[in-house]
């Protein structure tokens, strides 16, 4: 008798069981699946970054001690800039005072080493912009490093109501994936490669963006 009264409390409870173990079960799965999803993000930041630092590390050298002579000291060498990152924790972002091959982009690397940048992200805010967001677009810019470039950048000047900045980090943040940051990363190699062959082409002419020719008062939100 008693263990008929085991086996009935037992069947009693198992449907229950089963949709904890269930619920469970889903919750691992989704859990697990953003783990590879930022694992596979960091790992690329990790390998490709570690890889252009090294690359990059001898015209970075001779560009600060460029800089160095320059300015008479090391004082003018790097600008340094709050920030804020993953989480909304702040951070110094610290690059070259100089322009020329985008090297000033190239000295972030480190910081996407060490993990306050991603390679491929919406662009580091001040403290003083990262206020002025509403509470969703906080939200989701909490959850994502800020990139060393991004979605905003390289379609920063088709002039398109839809690519605006704070329209593109959003798309970005809600389909970003391996595939999407390595065409971003492509993008944004062709985009200097273009411009420098442009100016071997035709050396001492200006060269015209799409947003230098347009009439005056015009606006991306009409």
């Amino acid at each position: 008798m008693r263990n008929a009264k085991q086996t009935a409390a037992r069947r009693t409870r198992h449907p229950a069981a089963s949709a904890a173990a269930g619920a469970v079960g889903r919750a691992g799965g989704r859990a697990t699946a953003a783990l590879a999803g930022v694992t596979a993000k960091r790992c690329l930041d990790l390998t490709l970054g570690s890889a252009l630092l090294l690359l990059a590390a001898p015209a970075l050298l001779l560009a600060a001690l460029a800089l160095a002579v320059r300015a008479r000291g090391l004082s003018g060498v790097l600008r340094c800039e709050a920030r804020v990152g993953i989480g909304g924790h702040p951070f110094e972002l610290r690059s070259l005072r100089t322009r020329r091959l985008r090297l000033d982009l190239l000295s972030r690397l480190p910081h996407v080493v060490r993990g306050e940048l991603s390679l491929v992200g919406p662009a580091p805010l001040t403290p003083d912009e990262a206020a002025l967001l509403g509470p969703s677009a906080g939200y989701w810019r909490h959850g994502l490093r800020p990139g060393l470039t991004g979605l905003a950048q390289v379609r920063a000047r088709s002039g398109m109501p839809w690519d605006e900045p704070a329209l593109l980090d959003a798309h970005y943040a809600e389909h970003h994936g391996t595939g999407l940051d390595l065409a971003i990363l492509a993008r944004s190699a062709a985009i200097p490669l273009r411009a420098a062959l442009h100016r071997l082409r035709h050396p001492g002419k200006a060269h015209l963006s799409d947003t230098d020719h347009r009439l005056p008062g015009y606006s991306v939100a009409e």
